[in-house]
């Protein structure tokens, strides 16, 4: 018997509860097997780290590095507690520069990378079955080789005596135009990222735009849209969800990458997460560590839910 809603939130809950017990035994044991593992690991993987995390940004750094000695049957251990560090994040402001350029290059990542895969999504999805396979394949084929290795491989392609600078550096010397370094730049770091996220952008969009209705388009055809005014009112919008879900995978992970600007970058083009990477392993000041992946993870998420606040307006508008 399925409880409606109306009677107040309070009292479907109770009724959805009300239901589960009414499920037999069988059931429920299954439920929880098939629950229970994935609760479990992110229980201990996930859940438990970002409290250690937590902790560890109110203690004090040890004298060799690392975290001081701390007694929790000490009845004086409240004071092995500090704000120390969180004060140290916002009286500086070179700490809020680091993270406004590394959102910068989150957000101009993302975008490369969506209006370079969306063309190339919506084309393996409009093409023929074996097509659409082969091509899905080529996108995917990278994640075969390791991500140091092509990272690696684009110091080969930007290097100074490589064709690409040379061609471009000629090309440049013919307006006038003193030659540049590819290489060690944030030109360099900027490629690197749209390379190895682009294929997190065109396999949620390829999933997207592949379970599109073509008879919607025929509508729209019939009804006198050409084929701008079928993309804009009909395929962009449908494409939406997509377009959120390949961005999220994409701004995420570049918001915390450190190896692309360390093997890529120069000197300033250090990102937060160059930066936590250096308080744990460089200084060893893991509760100065400890506030900045707090304050990057505060940050994801709050640029997460107002890109969800937005993408939700625009939906209901």
């Amino acid at each position: 018997m399925r409880c409606g809603w109306g009677g107040g939130t309070m009292r479907g809950c109770f009724c959805m509860s009300e239901e589960h017990a009414r499920l037999p035994p069988a059931a429920r044991l299954t439920k929880w097997l098939v629950s229970g593992p994935p609760f479990v690991y992110l229980l201990l993987f996930f859940a438990a780290p970002g409290l250690i995390m937590v902790l560890a940004s109110f203690r004090f750094p040890g004298e060799f590095g690392g975290l001081a000695p701390f007694t929790a049957t000490d009845p004086d251990a409240l004071q092995g507690l500090t704000l120390e560090t969180y004060r140290f994040f916002f009286s500086d402001f070179i700490y809020t520069e680091i993270f406004i350029k590394s959102f910068i290059v989150a957000l101009t990542t993302t975008l490369i990378c969506l209006v370079m895969a969306y063309p190339l999504a919506l084309l393996i999805a409009r093409s023929p079955k074996k097509s659409r396979d082969l091509m899905v394949l080529l996108v995917i084929l990278p994640f075969a080789s390791n991500f140091l290795i092509r990272v690696y491989a684009w110091m080969i392609i930007l290097g100074p005596q490589a064709a690409l600078s040379l061609a471009f550096n000629g090309l440049l010397g013919m307006f006038g135009v003193e030659p540049v370094r590819l290489l060690f730049s944030p030109f360099a770091v900027l490629v690197a990222m749209v390379y190895v996220h682009l294929p997190f952008m065109v396999l949620p969009l390829y999933t997207n735009l592949e379970r599109h209705d073509p008879t919607l388009l025929d509508a729209a055809q019939d009804l006198g849209a050409n084929a701008w005014q079928r993309f804009w009112r009909v395929t962009f919008p449908l494409s939406l969800p997509g377009i959120f879900a390949g961005s999220v995978l994409v701004f995420i992970p570049v918001m915390g990458m450190f190896a692309i600007p360390d093997i890529l970058g120069g000197t300033g083009d250090m990102l937060v997460g160059n930066l936590i990477k250096e308080q744990f392993l460089g200084t060893r000041d893991w509760p100065f560590g400890s506030t900045l992946s707090i304050m990057l993870t505060l940050a994801v998420l709050l640029c997460v839910w107002i890109a969800a606040r937005l993408g939700g307006r625009r939906r209901y508008a």
